[in-house]
């Protein structure tokens, strides 16, 4: 496997069903996720090393101010959204605890309060087209961390035409997560790698 995301070949029927069983049964590397993006499967690298220390610091800042009994982690669960035949699995999550007490292989994505994509090179296009689309239309809150920018954006207000609102900052500033979480969040160890060296020569926190 490549870092390349790799689109594999679906079922003829291209039905959902069809798709999500195919998902459940791959037997997928290790380090690798698969995903239903624009009615194909598609095996992805998951984060890169360099994000988990971003990942640990947005689920700690988080936990203090999710919903009673929703659960804040990064642990690759798939989850499905039948609407629009996608099923994803999100950098992090913040999902109703009731959601994992079934015995398949998938959550639904109508439990989720929040998600967050760290994008990288090979998977940002996803973040910001197709999977802002779908969460647009029933999830709270969704955080796109664009790694190669050094901006977070927060998406909030769900509609079936997507997010009413956003707001966009760099990272090193606070941003303000809305409800149901409703509270200052500090990106200042968002940035990675040589661009946190960069930031810091231009006086930026972190």
């Amino acid at each position: 496997m490549t870092e390349r995301p790799a689109a594999i070949e679906s079922p003829p029927t291209g039905a959902f069903e069809d798709m999500l069983r195919i998902v459940e049964e791959l037997d997928t590397p290790e380090g690798y996720k698969a995903e239903l993006i624009r009615g194909k499967i598609v095996v992805s690298p998951w984060s890169k090393l360099c994000y988990k220390r971003v990942m640990k610091s947005l689920r700690l800042q988080l936990e203090p101010h999710a919903p009673e009994g929703h659960d804040v982690d990064v642990a690759p669960f798939l989850f499905t959204f039948p609407g629009s035949e996608r099923g994803f699995g999100p950098d992090l999550h913040v999902a109703d605890e009731a959601a994992f007490e079934a015995e398949g292989r998938h959550a639904d994505g109508a439990a989720l309060s929040l998600v967050a994509e760290l994008t990288s090179a090979s998977t940002k296009d996803a973040d910001w087209l197709d999977k802002l689309d779908t969460y647009g239309r029933v999830v709270p809150v969704y955080l796109v961390l664009d790694m190669q920018v050094g901006e977070i954006t927060a998406f909030w207000d769900p509609s079936p035409k997507g997010y009413r609102s956003r707001t966009t900052v760099p990272f090193g500033t606070f941003l303000h997560v809305p409800p149901p979480f409703d509270f200052d969040l500090d990106t200042s160890e968002f940035t990675v790698g040589s661009d946190k060296k960069d930031g810091a020569d231009k006086g930026v926190q972190g």
